[in-house]
């Protein structure tokens, strides 16, 4: 009898470290997810655009993880690797590009989800493509890991 108790208490105490735990990160989340939103936005509409718009590879290197993968409109594999040299031979040559985020979302274990429709102008011609970008928060930084374009079309 005194070892079922003795079970018993250990699970309460076990049970309450756990409940204790997952109010932490709750709270932290909700603390900083405003802030967090705003960091996210400027990456994905303003920093990610600028390096592919200059060529800038530092800029690139900062955004992209180590282990960043890609698959593009075509269904071709990329990594960091290759869109870092892709960038420094490729230069835009487009009159405006805009990102539009269509969903944003924080996942409780530290990773972020972007989609939404890139929006380009070349001459007349206005070309748009859907995204979806998974990012984790690496040393204080959001790294992007993974990012699937498609739909890339013309619009008239």
């Amino acid at each position: 009898m005194k070892n079922i108790l003795s079970l018993i208490l250990l699970i309460i105490i076990l049970l309450s470290c756990q409940e204790n735990r997952e109010s932490r990160i709750r709270t932290d989340t909700n603390i900083d997810l405003e802030s967090e939103k705003q960091n996210l936005r400027t990456l994905k509409e303003i920093e990610w655009p600028k390096a592919y718009r200059e060529q800038d590879t530092i800029l690139l290197d900062r955004i992209l993880g180590d282990d960043f993968q890609m698959i593009g409109n075509d269904g071709v594999w990329s990594n960091k690797e290759k869109e870092l040299e892709w960038i420094k031979n490729n230069a835009m040559n487009h009159d405006s590009f805009r990102y539009e985020i269509k969903r944003l979302e924080f996942l409780e274990n530290g990773t972020a989800i972007i989609a939404g429709t890139g929006h380009i102008i070349n001459d007349s011609t206005k070309t748009i493509y859907q995204s979806s970008n998974i990012l984790i928060k690496r040393d204080g930084l959001w790294k992007a890991v993974l990012s699937h374009v498609s739909g890339v079309k013309e619009i008239e």
